[in-house]
């Protein structure tokens, strides 16, 4: 998300840091590449004139301007003022709601209610919570069948009576939760137009039968302004308590997330990223901002470590690193969970350092090649897995075949596996000198991910001569 919108408000700061004192027009001029950027990004006009003037009142202080470091002092002001749009509150549900609560998702057709319907399950079940579901879309064909898919797959109960009354079935899953102790309903609604009297008529009555606690509007982040609007429409008729923007992923402009408070007037409870269940985030409005200005998101890149990956098995990992007993088994274990994390591009893009999106662009991952590393290893035999010195030039050419790719393929995943395993070992016995990486270090190699493109080194952070571009760990292709 906002990949456009980042690279170019991050090329402003680049050239304002090469000053050493700044003049008003220079900030003028800062302020007219930033103003065309959230336009282009497709941000409410009047947003963008309001945030502009603000930015401009604080950046033209004489302190700033005669200020070692103005080039610091204009990005902490652009900083504050992007995290002023999207306002205090914090994303989420409400903090105080009665059991059980009652979580109501409204919105336009083809928003991704259902879906995120199933997100908002899983993520709750997560936070040890109680979940039950529930399709009031008796219009659309599949709508109840797709949300007990859902259902099944986030490992939560659904509510499936005969009646096929809207108001009757959210009543009825309300009654249920009561009754069996859970402790949040779901109530997944049709699709609507806020001009369509009648349907927003039955949106009031699902309303007023269940008094839900959380009234989330899911908005479309790829239909841009015309998603805000709505969102304000029915607001004003129903009353919203957030909103839900999905498709971030897809969204390159991102000037949606930009507008939605200050249009609205409702915070963002949460964010879309991905067409998994489990890619549902929590809105941060300063980690967004952080991602934004290049400057990482540590915190959300930790939160998904922690989801993906097994505490028992780094510790399990921990001591093969030290005994210098890694193997390829266990390098494929790593591999499936980073891609658990979600995408290579965005991951990257959580990394502090790794901010600049058009260089992450230029060197973007190539997610089909680390399928290729596993169906490598998952060529070859237990033996080999667990000790690669004995895969000889036959095995190599076998191995090619059951995996269907090439022994040039093959070769290069065992060599660069053993420099890997060389650097790895390194980093847990007694570190490497000038990283501060030591004893104690978290054992998943996330700090491989760095890529080793132009720059002296050989993919891991270690010196040496410069090397052919590499994703993750020099072993995954980029484009």
């Amino acid at each position: 998300m906002f990949d456009s919108l980042s690279t170019r408000i991050q090329g402003v700061f680049q050239s304002l840091r090469g000053e050493v004192r700044l003049t008003e027009a220079q900030v003028e001029g800062a302020l007219g590449e930033i103003r065309l950027a959230l336009l282009e990004a497709d941000v409410n006009f009047k947003v963008v004139k309001a945030f502009v003037d603000k930015v401009r009142d604080r950046a033209m202080d004489q302190e700033v301007l005669r200020s070692l470091t103005p080039g610091q002092h204009v990005t902490k002001i652009v900083r504050d003022e992007l995290l002023a749009l999207f306002g205090e509150s914090e994303g989420g549900l409400r903090k105080v709601a009665p059991k059980p609560r009652v979580v109501m998702l409204l919105g336009l057709q083809g928003s991704g209610k259902t879906t995120t319907s199933g997100k908002l399950a899983l993520w709750l079940k997560r936070q040890g919570r109680h979940p039950m579901m529930v399709s009031t879309d008796v219009r659309r064909p599949a709508a109840i069948a797709q949300l007990s898919v859902l259902a099944e797959q986030a490992g939560v109960r659904v509510h499936a009576p005969e009646s096929m009354d809207p108001v009757s079935r959210a009543r009825g899953a309300l009654a249920e939760a009561k009754a069996t102790g859970l402790d949040t309903v779901i109530v997944d609604t049709a699709g609507r137009l806020h001009i369509d009297d009648d349907l927003m008529d039955e949106l009031q009555a699902i309303k007023e039968a269940v008094q839900p606690t959380d009234l989330l509007y899911v908005a479309d982040a790829m239909t841009g302004q015309d998603a805000i609007k709505s969102a304000g429409e029915f607001n004003r008729r129903i009353g919203v308590t957030g909103v839900v923007l999905t498709k971030l992923d897809g969204d390159a402009r991102g000037g949606a997330a930009l507008s939605v408070v200050s249009v609205v007037g409702v915070p963002i409870a949460f964010v879309g990223s991905g067409e998994r269940l489990e890619d549902l985030e929590l809105f941060h409005p300063d980690r967004i901002v952080s991602r934004m200005l290049g400057m990482g998101d540590v915190l959300s890149l930790i939160e998904k470590a922690e989801q993906a990956i097994d505490q028992d098995e780094a510790q399990r990992l921990e001591e093969k690193l030290r005994k210098n007993q890694f193997t390829l088994d266990d390098f494929r274990t790593q591999l499936k969970a980073i891609r658990k994390m979600g995408p290579l591009e965005s991951i990257l893009g959580m990394i502090p350092g790794m901010g600049n999106l058009k260089q992450v662009a230029d060197n973007k991952p190539d997610e089909k090649q680390m399928g290729r590393v596993e169906a490598i290893i998952g060529s070859m035999t237990p033996g080999e897995r667990r000790d690669e010195s004995m895969i000889g030039g036959s095995r190599r050419k076998r191995i090619a075949m059951g995996s269907g790719t090439s022994v040039e393929e093959v070769n290069r995943l065992l060599k660069q596996f053993r420099e890997m395993k060389r650097v790895l070992q390194m980093m847990g016995q007694g570190g490497i000198p000038g990283l501060g990486m030591g004893k104690g270090m978290p054992q998943v190699p996330i700090g491989g991910l760095r890529q080793g493109s132009g720059h002296g080194g050989d993919g891991f952070g270690m010196p040496g001569k410069k090397r052919k571009k590499g994703g993750p760990w020099g072993l995954i292709k980029t484009r």
